[in-house]
């Protein structure tokens, strides 16, 4: 075995002096000395698995210089300002810079003044950054390549970026420099076309477990969802989220809204200006407490790891892309949450917008199967845990930290009631939406229903025994389970597919979750506090407090996030230890030897004074 996984290696001497981690986690330190000898890796790895971890300490141990290529402007610097409070020399190179900053930042890398150089793809192929990585190539100080967000190389992925296609050119370019591509979620199909796209065939794959078991899951049926949205928001008043909807104009009704309601919120899509956009980005990355609401286009790549709750108010388009944008919540691994809330409409747009691309049969097919898969998720009646992991091809127990371990759904024999709503969509010659198949099985006679003559089928008032709501969470069920089709191009009209005839027929029985009221409280979850100071008495919590309040002067002061500082984890650490020297401070998680240099004499004077 190499010395790099000795006890006493250069990879954990890394990991301990200059990050101040007493230990790597998972496969980390596989992943480490796979690149740091000079091998390929494709690592998928949830967010906040510690994935830079993975190529920035490769990058220290090997010769030259580290390239990582980056796609959020954002993101780059966001991680060259937390590299740079750890004493480690890092920089980027994007379109925001002016030239001069340019070319001084080329000029560190061709003195050997940089360990790790963050780049937009765009940017790294172009000529004058290859010949720059030429002449690092010649002197033999191209340390390694990292490709981050690899799944933007995928076409019937969610996040598709056309200029990741040309990264191939890397390994063609440079056969001998060893390349990690990394990605926080992936399915099958996702992983074979990384491999296949970025020529990593000989790589090494690591696959972590996708399981975020701080994340609490929360699904609930569209009924007044603003309404909904308030009562989830009473349990997080002050704390940073992210609340996704579908469209531009439903973003910046809903930003608009919560600041009516007291909460402090920002918009971001595409529709806004770039300056617009890069500083509510900025701020919500800056600021406490802050709330987000976004269409897709904000998100990946956001390294902020105290956000506490991601919400989504419409359907995200696959279950892989809700893995995603639910995994930007808690981060920081304290306690986290992520609530839903949909209906059939949701399911209705979804699939017109797969049926209206422009993409081809075969990807319309796969985009219908990774739809089918979220509603199946929405619809489920065991844990949501155990069907998102099962997704990934991950077993699992149930987890007793989502809303269907805490109030198990109750199950029944649907089989007759599912009949009588195949029966009313097929006898209505599949032109018809929910609200009218729901009052064709209730009963109900109004001028539509007259004038189509639906008050004489055999079907009308044979559901009279069940109210509004239940027949629409039956329909919604046949819906996720594929035996419904809602055709938007007809306002939704409910189509029957081949699957249907089994159940017609009575040769398959079929299990329904029955409706429950929506409910406005608030879910049984433990009573709300910052999570992180939970378990503090009430001296440790004042001087976490007075930490936080010198971390947030300190970050103001030098234009960082206060997290680019230290995190909050390091100050509940130093509030329950109260170090008294430099040594003991270097005991606290996050600690490195070089913020120990920059801040340790602040900190110690505060925690003596406490």
């Amino acid at each position: 075995m190499s010395d790099l996984a000795s006890p006493t290696s250069p990879a954990r001497e890394i990991l301990q002096r200059v990050f101040g981690y007493p230990a790597f986690r998972g496969r980390q330190e596989e992943i480490v000395q796979q690149v740091a000898e000079g091998g390929d890796a494709l690592v998928l790895m949830p967010t906040g698995g510690g994935k830079s971890l993975c190529y920035q300490i490769p990058a220290l141990l090997r010769q030259g210089c580290g390239i990582v290529v980056s796609p959020l402007i954002a993101l780059m610097q966001d991680q060259v300002d937390t590299l740079t409070q750890l004493g480690v020399k890092a920089a980027y190179l994007n379109s925001t810079q002016d030239w001069e900053t340019v070319r001084e930042t080329e000029q560190r890398l061709l003195n050997g003044d940089l360990d790790l150089l963050y780049v937009a793809p765009e940017r790294l192929l172009g000529d004058r950054c290859l010949d720059l990585l030429d002449r690092l190539q010649t002197q033999g100080r191209l340390a390694l390549f990292a490709i981050d967000e690899a799944h933007c190389v995928s076409q019937w992925g969610h996040d598709f970026r056309p200029e990741y296609l040309q990264l191939s050119a890397l390994h063609q370019r440079y056969p001998e420099v060893p390349r990690i591509a990394l990605t926080a979620t992936a399915d099958q199909a996702t992983r074979e076309e990384m491999i296949r796209r970025l020529g990593l065939g000989d790589a090494q794959v690591f696959v972590a477990s996708f399981d975020r078991p701080n994340i609490h899951y929360t699904v609930v049926e569209k009924d007044n969802p603003r309404r909904q949205l308030l009562a989830f928001l009473a349990g997080h008043k002050g704390e940073a989220g992210i609340i996704y909807c579908l469209s531009r104009k439903k973003v910046d009704e809903t930003a608009a809204w919560l600041n009516t309601q007291g909460f402090a919120a920002l918009p971001y899509h595409a529709g806004l200006d770039t300056d617009t956009r890069a500083q509510h980005q900025r701020r919500f990355l800056r600021e406490e407490g802050l709330i987000v609401v976004a269409t897709i286009a904000f998100g990946m790549g956001i390294d902020k790891p105290d956000v506490r709750f991601v919400a989504h108010l419409d359907l995200p388009k696959s279950l892989e892309a809700y893995y995603q944008e639910t995994g930007r919540a808690g981060r920081d691994g304290e306690k986290a949450e992520a609530w839903m809330t949909y209906g059939l409409q949701d399911v209705v747009l979804q699939r017109a917008r797969i049926d209206e691309s422009a993409a081809g049969d075969e990807q319309k097919r796969l985009e219908a199967q990774k739809l089918n898969a979220l509603l199946a998720y929405c619809e489920s009646p065991r844990c949501r845990r155990q069907v998102l992991l099962s997704y990934f091809g991950e077993n699992s127990e149930p987890c007793g930290n989502c809303d269907l371990c805490l109030e198990p759904p109750e199950l029944w024999d649907g089989t007759v009631a599912a009949q009588k709503a195949l029966s009313a969509a097929y006898r209505t010659g599949q032109r018809f939406g929910v609200a009218h198949l729901t009052d064709l099985l209730r009963g109900k006679s109004n001028d539509k229903m007259r004038q189509w003559g639906h008050d004489q089928l055999p079907t009308f008032g044979v559901g009279a025994d069940m109210d509004e709501a239940s027949w629409r969470s039956v329909f919604r069920q046949l819906v996720a389970a594929g035996l419904l089709h809602a055709d938007l191009a007809e306002h939704g009209a409910l189509k029957l597919t081949a699957d249907a005839r089994p159940v017609l027929k009575g040769e398959t029985r079929l299990e329904l979750r029955r409706h429950v009221p929506a409910k406005t409280a608030r879910s049984r979850r433990e009573p709300h506090t910052r999570t992180v100071v939970t378990d503090l008495d009430i001296a440790d919590q004042a001087l976490f407090e007075s930490l936080r309040q010198w971390r947030t002067e300190e970050a103001k002061e030098q234009g960082v996030p206060a997290y680019v500082i230290l995190h909050d984890r390091t100050l509940k650490e130093l509030a329950e230890m109260r170090p008294a020297t430099r040594g003991h401070l270097m005991q606290a998680t996050g600690m490195g030897s070089a913020k120990v240099e920059r801040y340790g004499e602040a900190l110690l004077a505060l925690i003596a004074a406490a």
